[in-house]
């Protein structure tokens, strides 16, 4: 069986934590495609090698959660010929037989646009950057403040901004737990599974 869901959203907003759980409670394959740019950025070099050469081992580096590559990758995912190098791979594995979670920032509007399910995780800035200083520490308002930039870099990019697919459903985990935002988030799948084996 070939299923797609498709998870976007800003940083911090748990779209990561959603797309594990998703993935575990389905059996499907989940990739985490910021950790593709991530591990772009964080590598140095000509970015557009780096991206053709790039390969699942890359993605097992432990310094990939940093802000540091965080940043990294933000000014990397700018450069059309970094996305373009990195939309295949992400397909091959979108499109696998046995179903699989993506999530990053342009999954449901340009890396999968025919995905079965179509979630946008977002959450308020202010939340969101609290959630990663309690991940990474330091000055909670450097943290937002950083927050802040990249949102304005991912959502105002010419190539595949950060925003909602159209037919994408929109959980807001502002006021959210996270077994409440997985529950959403697996009766969505559930639905789309019905739908196509009744």
């Amino acid at each position: 069986m070939i299923f797609t869901v498709a998870i976007d959203g800003p940083a911090a907003a748990g779209k990561g934590t959603i797309a594990r759980a998703v993935a575990a409670r389905f059996g499907f394959a989940h990739l985490d495609t910021g950790l593709l740019y991530r591990a772009v950025g964080i590598r140095g070099g000509d970015p557009v090698l780096v991206a053709k050469a790039l390969t699942l081992a890359d993605l097992a580096r432990d310094d990939l959660r940093s802000m540091a590559a965080g940043q990294a990758a933000s000014r990397v995912a700018v450069i059309p010929e970094v996305r373009a190098a990195l939309v295949d791979f992400q397909r091959r594995i979108a499109r696998a037989k046995g179903g699989a979670v993506l999530d990053g920032r342009d999954i449901g509007t340009v890396i999968c646009p025919e995905a079965e399910v179509k979630l946008y995780v977002t959450a308020s800035a202010e939340v969101r950057a609290h959630r990663r200083w309690l991940e990474v520490g330091g000055d909670e308002a450097q943290v937002l403040a950083e927050v802040v930039e990249r949102d304005a870099r991912d959502m105002g990019r010419a190539d595949a901004p950060l925003r909602p697919a159209a037919d994408a459903i929109v959980l807001d985990t502002s006021v959210m737990g996270v077994d409440e935002a997985v529950a959403r988030a697996v009766a969505v799948v559930e639905a789309a599974l019905r739908r196509m084996h009744p």
